[in-house]
């Protein structure tokens, strides 16, 4: 089974996509979370981030590298397994530019060459401890948890959530699922995290599902689906340049997997950490250091206190791991 990465990634230092951006949403503003500078900023981190991948998932078929057209000066070009891939290449044009992480991700499928197996990275996922195929598929399937969590709709991930689950509820019948697929829903590797699974079983309808923030398995054909189904909400969702709380989001096609059934039950939260560095910055490093899970993400926030020192901590953490240059660095 040949497994592909997908990585997203943006270079707002860039002054022709400085000039793009400010065409369209004037300069960067950190009191609108769309616009503001942590959605976009890199810190440098994503050689270690091919360095993980090249050290603890060599197995990896190839890593879809997507920019607007952009790449790192140190970045090895003609390494077999690194295929760059420029919004143009799989989204139609008439959407484009995109800054909206949502619109750019709904397309993957159309991205040229891409396995029917993938797993999903935004730059800020880490791999930083071996990781074997069976961790993101089994049986040919992505390996994910079934767990409802509880959104009240106020922020506005919670409201662009709520927007994917209308489309669920619209297309999936939430007591015929989890009585078709019991033994997926209510697998003990779970434990608390789906006791709302338990508490909400009376309850008709699917609301939000605990979304690990790192990488995820796709199937291919999975966003084919939904785009058979969902087109026209896609679509419009396409032509929103920048966030907007009346987006889809990139979970719609992973509730769909569950709900197929297109899954194999795995509690993700085992070897997976998020952490926001506004709050639990020197955690992050410590686990980077002591390589405690298999996956991090290391959530920007623009109110990160002594940022620079933050991410110097964060940087000798990777560095003590992953010193040695990657075959994806020049």
């Amino acid at each position: 089974m040949d497994i592909d990465f997908v990585v997203t990634w943006v270079d707002m230092s860039d002054p022709a996509w400085k000039e793009e951006f400010a065409r369209y949403a004037g300069k960067i503003d950190n009191s609108k979370n769309e616009v503001s500078e942590a959605r976009f900023r890199d810190y440098g981190f994503l050689r270690y981030w091919f360095r993980g991948v090249e050290k603890f998932a060599p197995w990896v078929r190839k890593i879809h590298f997507i920019t607007c057209g952009q790449k790192p000066e140190w970045l090895n070009v003609h390494n077999p397994k690194l295929c760059l891939v420029s919004h143009e290449d799989y989204i139609p044009k008439q959407f484009l530019p995109l800054f909206n992480s949502s619109s750019i991700e709904m397309h993957l499928h159309k991205i040229p060459g891409l396995s029917e197996h993938f797993v999903y990275f935004n730059d800020d996922f880490f791999i930083t401890n071996h990781v074997e195929r069976e961790r993101f598929f089994r049986n040919g399937l992505p390996c994910d948890i079934a767990a409802f969590r509880i959104n009240d709709g106020l922020s506005q991930w919670g409201k662009r959530i709520r927007n994917n689950m209308r489309i669920i509820n619209k297309h999936f019948d939430k007591n015929e699922v989890m009585s078709r697929f019991h033994d997926k829903w209510f697998d003990k590797s779970y434990g608390i995290k789906a006791r709302w699974n338990y508490i909400l079983s009376p309850y008709g309808k699917f609301v939000t599902l605990r979304t690990p923030h790192n990488a995820q398995p796709y199937l291919k054909n999975t966003f084919e689906e939904v785009w058979a189904a969902a087109e026209a909400e896609l679509l419009e969702t396409s032509t929103h340049r920048f966030r907007s709380v009346s987006d889809l989001t990139p979970e719609l096609f992973r509730t769909w997997q569950i709900c197929r059934g297109s899954f194999e039950p795995y509690n993700t939260y085992s070897d997976t950490k998020m952490f926001p560095l506004i709050i639990k910055p020197k955690q992050a490093a410590v686990a980077v250091r002591n390589q405690s899970y298999k996956l991090v993400c290391l959530n920007d926030n623009v109110h990160i206190n002594n940022y620079a020192r933050v991410m110097e901590n964060i940087k000798m953490s990777f560095d003590s791991i992953l010193p040695e240059k990657s075959g994806f660095e020049n």
